[in-house]
């Protein structure tokens, strides 16, 4: 079960006593280029997060674990790591590690590369149909792999009456334990940051139908 979190209520203490509970915050990756509109609404998304974050704190209770997508070892290797990866999510840890968090590792290694590897092929843009077919299947595959090593280390870390923090990008797939409360944080940044994607790539697919008319000349 899901709650998103646009307007909070404040939750009833008996309904939330005995369930484990996942704060469900989604990761915003910035991208290499540095365009200025954008790092403007990650800011703003990163703390309007927090924001959100401090308010269910102060209703369930505050975090004990931490989380992140792609880190796959804990303590300063994994802080490290997550700092590497993300200035917005780092704050996010940060915090929570300075109240008695800590990081549990959710992603194996080699399971984590082969997706990324995976990933990588499909993004190239194959031109065969069978090399296609081959490589999606294998995608399909590791990715199902991954996200039940993602839903099991979640379930053997996350302690009864325990709050979680899990950032991760949206569209995971991943099936949450039946006994775990998740309450999904989307501040009304996200949906501006999504706005500002979908232009970005409205762009870029208009520019290279351009450039295919062009050729087809």
């Amino acid at each position: 079960m899901v709650e998103k979190l646009g307007r909070l209520t404040k939750p009833s203490a008996k309904k939330f006593k005995k369930d484990r509970k996942l704060i469900f915050v989604p990761l915003i990756i910035q991208p290499f280029e540095q365009d200025k509109e954008f790092k403007e609404l990650f800011e703003k998304y990163w703390k309007q997060a927090q924001e959100h974050i401090n308010n269910l704190e102060g209703k369930l209770g505050i975090i004990k674990t931490i989380y992140h997508e792609l880190i796959t070892h804990s303590g300063k290797s994994g802080i490290t790591s997550i700092k590497k990866i993300n200035a917005g999510s780092y704050k996010i840890v940060n915090n929570s590690l300075n109240k008695g968090a800590i990081i549990q590792p959710i992603e194996d290694d080699d399971t984590l590369l082969e997706f990324m590897d995976w990933s990588r092929c499909i993004s190239i843009g194959l031109q065969n149909q069978k090399v296609f077919s081959q490589v999606y299947k294998s995608f399909i595959e590791v990715q199902k792999k991954r996200n039940e090593i993602i839903t099991n280390n979640i379930d053997k870390t996350l302690k009864n009456n325990q709050i979680g923090l899990l950032l991760m990008r949206e569209g995971h797939q991943i099936q949450f334990p039946r006994d775990i409360q998740v309450f999904y944080v989307a501040p009304p940044s996200l949906d501006e940051l999504r706005r500002w994607a979908q232009n970005k790539d409205d762009i870029i697919q208009k520019k290279r139908q351009g450039e295919k008319e062009e050729g087809d000349k």
